[in-house]
Parts: C-alpha cells; structure tokens; sequence
C-alpha cells in the first residue's frame, strides 16, 4: 500500500519565548504542499522493518517512522509486524518538515490498514511524543500553531498558493539556529495574533520568520536566493522553518514554471529547485 507524505511550509513564524523546560513557544502558519515523501507497507507476521533506498538514513528506532510504528503498535497492542519502505523526495534537514510527515502519515496509513480505529485526537497525542512538527501532518492541510506546535487551529481556506523552493547543498540543524536566536527566558502570556487572510496579496503582507536572521548569519547566501527569486517573478519569498531551503510565491503556475526554468540553469548543480503548489 503506498502512502504520500506531503513537505510543508512556513508562512509565518515568530519564536515568542524560551519555555522553562528548554523548549520554545512558537506562533506559526504551516501549509503543506506538493512536494512529497513515499511510504509502501507491507504485513509481515512480527516485527518491523524499515528500508530506506539511496539515503544515508538509519533503518531503526532513531528513525522516525520506525518510531511512529512502534508506537502507535505499542499503543494498540498490536502483536504483528510491518516492512515499511520509505522513498524520499523532500530534502533532508531543509526545514520542510520531511521527517515529521513521515511519522505523521506512518501513524495515519497504519492506523487505517490494521483497523485500529483511533481518532485523530489519539494519532495526534501519539504523535506530538515523537516530534513537534507530527500533529500538523495529522491536524489537516493548513493550520495556525501554537505553543510547542502542539495546538492547532483550522483557518478559513487559504488561497490557493504556487512555490518555486531552492534547496542549498548544506544543512542547518535546528538546535543550532534556536540556540542563536536571542530570546529572553519568560513564560508570561503573548497575545499575538494574525491578520485575516483572504487572497494572496495577504499571505505576501505576512511573510515572516523569525529564524531567517540567524541562518543567514551563518550562511549569508540565503539572502542571495531570495533576491534571485524576487527578481524572476516570485511576489513574496521566505526561507522555511529553520532553513535552509527558500521558498517564493508566485502569482500562478506558469509564472513559477517560467522562474523554474531560468533559476535551474543559474543555480545548476549548485542548489536543488522544486516546483510546488499547496494541498
């Protein structure tokens, strides 16, 4: 059975505070788009396992869809196993959210092919304990985050939205960029909140991420992308999550098609480019 596992972005981002226990309270507009991982299940009488072709990922418990089977089997006492094959297409620690919804969509498939019936508030509490991202894959399409990114809240449908990514060939990891960000410890109330969105125009109006200031500190060239979208046709452009991958929103698809076209001759060999479009 062949499952999809969509990448998202992130329109807007604000880390609002160091929470006491090392993690950060974050408001957030997540999307997910076209771009996508592929998961194939398959019965086996006992046991997982995971294969992962043409990556360097671990195949056990450190991976993240090991861990979503594991645990949703452990939440259901579930005494048979699972050979999962995973095909990836987002790229690595780019700030997509690839790893997350794996997991997220492992929990959704095998939820529905070994007939555990839980609702998608028990798959959301499984897997808000494997990865903060989880609960959005499981949540819907799009959704305003909150706290850890554990709460979630459903917008009026989004306008439809058509992306041109570039992915840099190195990596940001995670912990590094919230580490560098300079937020002072508090845990009082932050009462921030986000303007209606209606059309397009308006998601331009609210790009933000409060991460970008720091990954391009560390690698200044994440400006130069966003420049190079923005001067073939991208309306807006943002970098996603903690980076390093950079996104731009353009009017229609022919007009991301075009940038497409011309930035992948630029950029050849240097960065991988994706088209996209939001779910």
């Amino acid at each position: 059975m062949h499952w999809i596992a969509p990448a998202k972005v992130n329109l807007f981002l604000r880390v609002l505070r160091k929470r006491t226990d090392g993690y950060h309270d974050i408001f957030s507009l997540m999307q997910k788009i076209s771009l996508h991982d592929e998961l194939i299940f398959s019965s086996r009488p006992k046991g997982i396992v995971l294969h992962c072709p043409g990556t360097n990922l671990p195949a056990d418990k450190s991976n993240l869809v090991f861990r979503a089977a594991k645990a949703i089997f452990d939440y259901c006492n579930y005494v048979r196993g699972m050979e999962i094959t995973l095909i990836k297409r987002i790229p690595m620690t780019a700030g997509l959210g690839g790893g997350s919804s794996d997991a997220a969509t492992t929990l959704i498939a095998l939820n529905k092919i070994c007939s555990f019936k839980l609702k998608k508030s028990e798959l959301i509490k499984i897997g808000s304990k494997i990865g903060a991202d989880v609960p959005f894959f499981i949540f819907g399409n799009a959704a305003l985050a909150t706290g850890i990114g554990d709460k979630l809240k459903h917008l009026r449908k989004l306008p439809p939205l058509n992306l041109l990514l570039i992915k840099p060939g190195f990596e940001l990891s995670t912990k590094m960029v919230y580490k560098n960000l300079n937020l002072r410890l508090t845990s009082g109330k932050n009462n921030y909140s986000i303007p209606r969105i209606l059309d397009l125009s308006d998601i331009i109006q609210v790009l933000h991420n409060d991460l970008e200031s720091v990954s391009m500190k560390i690698h200044p060239e994440l400006a130069d992308l966003k420049k190079l979208l923005l001067s073939h046709g991208a309306l807006g452009a943002l970098m996603s999550g903690s980076g390093p991958t950079v996104f731009g929103l353009f009017r229609n698809g022919k007009e991301a098609r075009k940038a497409l076209e011309v930035i992948a001759k630029e950029v050849s060999g240097q960065y991988k480019v994706f088209l996209a479009k939001s779910l």
